[in-house]
């Protein structure tokens, strides 16, 4: 297959009026290459628009060919998400706090609305983590739906955000904390001085869950005392906590009229906290509660996009899966089959559990898909357990990106960013600040202590750099983007013995792609007619070295993965 190369040049920046500049775009890695299509857009030590980060001066780039030309611009919810801990993102006026104007600033860097630049990372939709009014910094207590927390800005900029994203076909979805408010929220207040008063008939005495002194507490449960009352309300994860009682219709619609103002607003879905919780230990009513609650979702708003944690095993997951998708964790942090097969695991295992999983919550819901992770603000992050030297971070991005469904990508991990609980066991350090090396004044979240090997470089240093991760994840999301029935085709796993190579097939409108990894550390070569493919053109590769198609022979270095036109 014939690559053509272009020396990109430097061009004028007449009234520094030019949106953007071209990062560099090296074809390292890249058997057809991901690369701006508009050579000429290149300048010196520029900024783009904001003046937020800087963008790189000049370099080599390929032109696009059928490997990762053409990106499909996406209309369904088959999308790569980032998650943005909102706090720790971005801080547009120097009191050291992420917001939301400081995300409105940064869309060029997420995405700048054009799917074949080569410039912006390219993601599809963003999860802001929690941005209502909370005296916490993690905003997971919420005082007040309807009120932005000052700290993040106004109503007015999360609309700006979302016209802007809507502009750039990016979708943007809420984390809606419903389990428990806090213990400050108005709600709450009501309840206890309904309690306090003793009045049977307020509308909000039976809003939390709660017992009364002579009567037995439901075991398992954690309970406090309503300050001036003989009675005890619930507060499973902290007394700060209160959780509301699903059981009283008035709690329904108070929760579904927060989601309809936020869909009025623009908001595209919402990622649900805590979804087990509804009815706690009880997963079959807590399921029943998200079948009510997404069905009126999906009245208002039929494509909207929703997603819970249900942070169990796939068999509890399953309980979820007829109202709506949930991540899954089986296949994150240390221990989950990301990571296990990015370190020289069995391709095989993990491609047929995929399809299984596919296959099972399918039979659930027409509209299910597997929203896959590797890591997110609850978790230690990727870059501590999967090394970015051995070409660990690189394949396990491949393993979940170019797969089937709706991956997400936490804010920071695309340029390796690490941090853990570690000796101090807070989730703080899993939350610091973005490394922008640019003069963001965004600090660490309170509570904060991790080391200072945060980062290999910053975004400004690998921004420039055609060979950092960052660079590799924008070609990794064009190599998706440009081949949709990755994302959303029918899913077969293809059935490789006596080796740990592995891959599958998707099949979409007529045309089917498959995807083939090797994990290992060494260069592994598999006749691809012993999983039934016949014929097949190599279309790009990504990864720490290069792939090769002799016939049916595909050859395919360590640590990189394989996508080809079958049939």
């Amino acid at each position: 297959m014939d690559i053509a190369v272009k020396k990109l040049t430097k061009s004028n920046m007449k009234n520094n009026m030019k949106k953007r500049i071209l990062a560099l775009i090296f074809a390292a890695l890249l058997l057809s290459g991901c690369a701006a299509k508009d050579a000429g857009a290149s300048g010196a030590g520029g900024k783009d628009k904001t003046g937020k980060y800087n963008l790189s001066e000049s370099g080599e780039a390929v032109i696009n060919d059928e490997g990762c030309e053409n990106a499909v611009a996406t209309e369904d919810n088959y999308r790569v998400f980032y998650e943005i801990f909102v706090g720790s993102f971005s801080d547009s006026d120097g009191d050291g706090t992420g917001d939301l104007r400081g995300i409105i600033d940064r869309m060029d860097y997420l995405n700048d609305g054009d799917d074949d630049s080569g410039l912006s990372l390219g993601v599809e939709g963003i999860w802001l983590s929690p941005i209502f009014k909370s005296k916490s910094y993690h905003k997971y207590d919420v005082d007040d739906y309807y009120q932005i927390d000052p700290e993040f800005g106004t109503e007015a900029d999360l609309k700006e955000l979302i016209d802007l994203c809507h502009e750039r076909n990016v979708k943007v979805i809420l984390d809606l904390v419903l389990n428990h408010t806090d213990f400050n929220n108005p709600w709450f207040s009501a309840f206890r001085g309904a309690h306090i008063n003793g009045d049977e008939t307020d509308p909000y005495y039976d809003f939390y869950v709660y017992y009364s002194e002579g009567e037995t507490p439901p075991s398992g449960r954690t309970f406090a005392s309503v300050p001036g009352t003989k009675d005890f309300y619930e507060c499973n994860f902290s007394g700060d906590m209160p959780e509301l009682n699903y059981d009283n219709e008035a709690v329904r619609e108070a929760v579904l009229d927060v989601a309809k103002y936020y869909i009025d607003l623009g908001i595209d879905g919402f990622r649900f906290d805590a979804a087990k919780y509804i009815y706690f230990g009880d997963d079959a009513q807590s399921a029943e509660f998200w079948k009510w609650y997404i069905g009126e979702l999906k009245e208002l708003k039929p494509d909207i996009y929703t997603v819970a944690e249900v942070w169990d095993s796939d068999s509890v997951t399953d309980y979820y899966y007829p109202a709506l998708n949930c991540f899954d964790f089986t296949t994150s942090q240390t221990s989950g089959l990301i990571a296990q097969t990015a370190q020289a695991g069995d391709v095989n295992k993990y491609t047929s559990y995929v399809d299984d999983y596919l296959e099972r919550v399918q039979a659930l819901n027409d509209g299910a898909m597997i929203v896959p992770f590797i890591a997110n603000h609850d978790t230690d992050r990727a870059a501590g357990y999967l090394t970015e030297a051995s070409g660990q971070m690189k394949i396990a991005a491949n393993l979940y990106i170019l797969s089937s469904g709706s991956p997400f990508i936490y804010y920071g991990e695309e340029i390796g960013a690490r941090g853990s609980r570690g000796g101090s066991n807070t989730d703080a350090n899993r939350r610091l600040k973005m490394e922008w090396g640019d003069g963001d004044k965004v600090s660490d979240p309170e509570g904060a202590d991790y080391g200072s090997q945060r980062v290999s470089a910053t975004v400004f240093e690998q921004l420039s750099d055609g060979g950092s991760l960052l660079s590799y994840y924008k070609k990794l999301i064009m190599i998706r983007k440009a081949n949709p029935a990755i994302a959303r085709g029918d899913y077969t796993a293809l059935s490789f013995s006596g080796t740990k190579v592995g891959g599958f097939t998707a099949a979409l409108d007529g045309k089917t792609v498959a995807v083939i990894h090797n994990t290992t550390n060494s260069e592994q070569t598999v006749d691809l007619s012993s999983a039934g493919i016949s014929k097949a053109e190599l279309s790009a590769f990504i990864g720490v070295g290069e792939a090769s198609l002799e016939g049916t022979v595909l050859t395919i270095s360590e640590k990189t993965s394989a996508v080809l036109n079958v049939g």
